[in-house]
């Protein structure tokens, strides 16, 4: 085991212990029987493609298979969070409270960066000019991702709901070819996709940053009871990834459009809009106030079931102690 798997964590809850002294084990036992680590990178975290191409988690975790899983969205991540096929994915913070609402059991353990990357956009010179001009069209958009409920919000500001447009449910790729093919009228995006579409030509009809949580980091509740260091070791690496993109700006890029398969210029709009000095701890009243907002949105649309069970999902899901552990490290 190496030197940081044998790392005091002091910030392990003891319920943590607990559960895993019921199953007759202690952590660092219950660590050392993993042989598998399953866990996603996408293009709208950065950090997850900068820690799969420098191999770092591969040379922390020795002895254990690092098998990396593509999150095409936040839906995707989320599914692959509750198939239990991935034990630790990225989404956007309004995903993440609605898959605990309806039933994953995740916690939140990391927060990668913010972004400015979402948006309205349409095609060039197109007659819809305000996001009230969308009254009446049809909007490509991913159901139970950020640009989701981006577009909710934004549409619910400017006196719209989703009764008045039409909502084609495609993945993010998709509803940027829909677009650019006349089949929907508007697309609600989110970098890098947004990026290469609007250098193509298309146009950024509407963004509000204030309407969008940061990126979460998400781990299964049953990885984190039975392998609680190895949770710790992939939250250092990515505070480790994330010190790093600060420092290394071009590797940086260079990373970016080589594991997102993007052209300069298109990765480098994208990484402009990205905000890699937010706190990276889940902290409850930093985050709580976006997602309750987004929350009611989600009861409305019947993406959860009830407020009860939102309100309950959101009081439970961030877990801090990882990362505070990891902020504190890298300062000592």
């Amino acid at each position: 085991m190496n030197k940081t798997l044998k790392r005091v964590l002091a910030g392990i809850a003891t319920a943590t212990i607990g559960v895993s002294a019921l199953a007759g084990c202690s952590s660092a036992q219950a660590d050392g029987e993993l042989t598998e680590l399953n866990i996603d990178y996408a293009t709208y975290s950065i950090l997850s493609l900068v820690i799969k191409d420098q191999g770092w988690l591969e040379e922390e975790l020795e002895g254990v298979d690092v098998n990396w899983i593509f999150s095409a969205g936040s839906n995707k991540a989320n599914e692959s969070l509750r198939a239990e096929t991935a034990d630790i994915a990225t989404t956007g913070g309004g995903p993440a409270v609605q898959a605990r609402a309806n039933g994953t059991k995740i916690k939140t353990v990391y927060i990668t960066h913010a972004s400015e990357g979402f948006g309205f956009v349409v095609p060039e010179g197109s007659d819809l000019q305000s996001v009230e001009d969308l009254a009446g069209s049809t909007i490509a958009v991913t159901r139970g991702t950020d640009p989701y409920f981006f577009a909710l919000q934004a549409l619910e500001q400017h006196g719209l709901t989703a009764d008045d447009v039409t909502l084609e449910n495609l993945q993010h790729a998709d509803g940027r070819t829909a677009l650019e093919n006349g089949t929907v009228d508007a697309w609600s995006g989110l970098d890098p996709i947004m990026a290469s579409a609007e250098l193509n030509g298309n146009e950024i009809l509407y963004t509000d940053p204030s309407l969008i949580s940061p990126i979460f980091l998400n781990a299964n509740e049953s990885f984190i009871e039975q392998h609680p260091e190895t949770v710790q070791v992939v939250i250092d690496t990515y505070e480790k990834a994330r010190q790093w993109v600060a420092e290394n700006p071009e590797e940086t890029l260079d990373i970016y459009m080589a594991e997102a398969g993007l052209e300069e210029d298109v990765a480098a709009l994208a990484l402009s809009r990205f905000n890699f000095e937010n706190n990276p701890v889940p902290v409850q009243e930093e985050l709580g106030p976006t997602l309750a907002t987004i929350g009611g949105f989600m009861v409305e649309s019947g993406d959860v079931t009830n407020q009860e069970a939102f309100d309950e999902a959101l009081d439970t899901l961030f877990d801090p102690q990882f990362a505070e552990t990891a902020v504190n490290g890298s300062t000592e």
